[in-house]
């Protein structure tokens, strides 16, 4: 049975999404991602892994396009549309939506940057690929940068000869590139192409970075090997290392007048769809939850049936509903309005993770000892949940950098209303 949406306008299109995402959420991702998960790193990346069937399947299905405009060959989705599909995938994987999520992401940054010759070049196959050959990763963090690529509001930022490990320089026409991007670069070990963050002004700190886009199979690129974590172990990640790395000059999309200005609409678009995801795992959590307490007896009758269960079952159902909400309206807002609010993205990312976590867990004290088991899904949840209030900015620091934002921007007038 369906899982009941509290929105009552969704039109037929709307209702068509969430079956059609449903169904492949529930037949090809979970038991790919299953499987994946009880693979080695270096296995699950490696031809003939099922990973690469999950590939094939779902840009056959135009999911990987999703993120571009219509014109160009995306699914002309809206942002409540873009939800719908994004919280089905993420209840059939965390790990394999956002391996779709990433897979597109130089290749939206490049299509909105107006470079026709480039969008010709890379964008449009991308969005024609059928056979999931064609997969994009996003450099921003670093071995020595974490956090701190992310923390324009701290003093040490902008202090002169403060450099990020990735840097580039220019040589008449051309970039050189070189420097590590560290080994969470999700999607590295299996991209064939990188939206990168790098150094180009030492005078203005991490400050003066931009942000270019690079083939993987240039001449000096390499890789580490894919990374062998606890959670989301059916997203891979990786490093990715640069050595004179020659990028045409047309290739870096921003300079350090913009470079910022992106990375923090990028973690404005990336911790919002996080959000959506992680509805989508704290619903699986909660379905499961609620159909193995109607199934598991103890005390003689079902375990829904006990008033303790009743109120653990109803505080999960709570937290789905709570992320939803959220996530749907910071969704619509950062997706129908340049340049996005961070702030509200960042809460979204920090309530949502933590609330598919709280239900992971629950997941697993509903199970009981089943639920440390590989027999049931609640254990990779639950790691898959813990991983995510570390990706994309621990939920401390985002939550800091939100309240910095807070104290700048407060009160804030609407397009509409601003003089």
């Amino acid at each position: 049975m369906p899982y009941f949406d509290i929105n009552l306008d969704l039109s037929w299109e709307d209702q068509q999404l969430k079956e059609t995402a449903h169904q492949f959420a529930k037949e090809v991702m979970r038991p790919i991602a299953k499987e994946v998960d009880q693979m080695s790193a270096v296995e699950a990346v490696a031809p003939g892994s099922p990973l690469w069937d999950f590939m094939r399947h779902a840009y056959e299905m135009g999911f990987h396009s999703s993120v571009l405009p219509e014109e160009l060959g995306g699914q002309g989705l809206t942002p409540l549309q873009y939800h719908i599909v994004n919280e089905e995938l993420s209840w059939g994987s965390f790990g394999l939506a956002a391996t779709l999520g990433v897979a597109g992401w130089p290749f939206l940054t490049l299509a909105l940057s107006g470079n026709q010759e480039l969008i010709e070049k890379y964008v449009v196959p991308f969005a024609n690929c059928t056979d999931g050959t064609m997969v994009g990763c996003w450099g921003g963090t670093e071995p020595n940068r974490g956090c701190d690529i992310i923390s324009p509001d701290l003093e040490f930022y902008h202090k002169p000869g403060t450099r990020g490990d990735m840097t580039a320089y220019l040589d008449g026409d051309e970039y050189v590139v070189n420097g590590a991007k560290s080994a969470w670069v999700s999607a590295a070990p299996i991209a064939t192409h990188i939206q990168m963050h790098l150094q180009l002004d030492d005078s203005m700190g991490l400050g003066g970075q931009g942000v270019a886009f690079i083939p993987l199979d240039l001449p000096g690129v390499s890789k580490g090997g894919a990374l062998e974590k606890m959670g989301l172990r059916d997203l891979c990640q990786g490093e990715v290392f640069c050595t004179d790395v020659r990028i045409p000059k047309s290739h870096m999309l921003a300079g350090t007048d913009q470079g910022m200005h992106l990375f923090d609409q990028a973690l404005s678009k990336g911790n919002m769809t996080m959000a959506t995801w992680s509805t989508g795992l704290a619903r699986a959590a909660y379905d499961e939850a609620l159909a193995y307490s109607k199934e598991r007896v103890q005390g003689g009758k079902p375990i829904i049936e006990h008033d303790a269960m009743k109120i653990r079952l109803h505080q999960m159902f709570s937290r789905v509903e709570a992320c939803r909400s959220f996530s749907r309206a910071v969704l619509n807002l950062n997706a129908s309005i340049y340049p996005g609010h961070p702030e509200y993205s960042f809460a979204a990312k920090t309530l949502c993770t933590q609330m598919a976590l709280d239900n992971a867990s629950d997941a697993i004290q509903v199970h009981g000892g089943y639920g440390l088991t590989r027999e049931y899904n609640t254990e990779k949840w639950f790691r898959d949940a813990r991983a995510n209030t570390i990706a994309d900015g621990v939920n401390e620091h985002l939550n800091r950098r939100g309240g910095d934002l807070l104290a700048k921007t407060y009160p804030r007038v609407r397009a509409t209303e601003a003089k």
